[in-house]
């Protein structure tokens, strides 16, 4: 009880206790919502399947066995083979690093991005906002498979060039929900004290505005990476990410559409497994936005 009274304690005696307090009430706030549970286990599942995949595979999922292709599931394929005989459990784990691969580097690039462009738009405001804002509404325009589909068109087919897609079309979201949070903290008081002690503008920004918009942006990633899985999938369906033999699920539904009505479990597995992960990162983000949205847990 002495180490709960000290995560819980109102007044923290130190940054690091403060810290640790936060995650711990996010982590009894997530624990509440069954379906967050449900989401922070299919993601760690994921995270877990694509370490360890080596050592969950059961064989290798590029080796081709003509003589066992397209049979069903059973004790020696679970997932069943594809029309090359590769056992499609091994493609659908060694898959799994792929799927994470683009999620956290599309995260990593896209969401940084807008929350710089969206907190500078909000600070500076007149002609910088309407530029920034401008080329935000440009991209937010058109749809996101469609933009993508253009750039990989223009980079080439591959699964880096997919990646930087995926960020380019992804950013404006970002960018629209740090500008909201920046302009309501922007004329907060503490932010025209900082100003008054002579701070500039990008430490303003980098030090006050940035810190209070990663919360909300946080939630958006992880609702967001729902589409980023489907996104990727569906420039590997086209033949534009990545490139086989990689195991990718797009790319493995794809082959397996022509086997759809006899051999269902080519296409199915792959199919289920995408619909299985983008579920987890969906009821995890209502789960977070629950949990780190303030207002909602006041309407509580």
């Amino acid at each position: 009880m002495a180490a709960v009274d000290w995560l819980l304690d109102d007044s923290p005696s130190s940054r690091l206790q403060a810290r640790i307090g936060r995650l711990y009430r996010l982590a009894l706030a997530i624990a509440r919502n069954p379906l967050a549970v449900a989401g922070a286990v299919i993601v760690g599942l994921l995270v877990l399947t694509a370490a360890f995949a080596p050592w969950i595979a059961t064989q290798d999922p590029i080796v081709q066995s003509l003589g066992d292709r397209l049979k069903p599931p059973s004790a020696a394929h679970w997932m069943g083979t594809d029309e090359l005989g590769r056992d499609i459990w091994s493609r659908v784990v060694f898959g799994s690093r792929i799927t994470l691969t683009i999620v956290l580097l599309v995260a990593l690039i896209a969401a940084p991005a807008g929350l710089v462009v969206g907190a500078v738009a909000a600070y500076a405001g007149g002609w910088t906002d309407r530029v920034l804002m401008g080329l935000t509404d440009v991209f937010l325009s058109m749809p996101k498979l469609i933009l993508a589909l253009a750039f990989v068109a223009a980079l080439g087919p591959g699964i880096e060039n997919a990646i930087i897609a995926i960020a380019i079309t992804s950013w404006p979201g970002y960018a629209r929900i740090a500008r909201a949070e920046a302009l309501v903290i922007r004329n907060s008081e503490f932010i025209a004290a900082v100003e008054l002690q002579g701070a500039s503008a990008w430490r303003v920004i980098s030090t006050n505005i940035l810190p209070l918009c990663v919360s909300s942006m946080i939630i958006r990633v992880t609702l967001d990476m729902a589409g980023i899985i489907l996104t990727a999938a569906g420039l590997g369906f086209i033949g534009l990410g990545a490139q086989p033999p990689t195991p990718e699920w797009g790319a493995m539904i794809s082959r397996g559409r022509s086997f759809i009505l006899d051999q269902w479990w080519v296409a199915t597995m792959p199919g289920f497994a995408i619909v299985l992960v983008s579920l987890g990162f969906c009821f995890l983000g209502d789960g977070l936005r629950d949990a780190l949205d303030p207002k909602r847990t006041e309407g509580k």
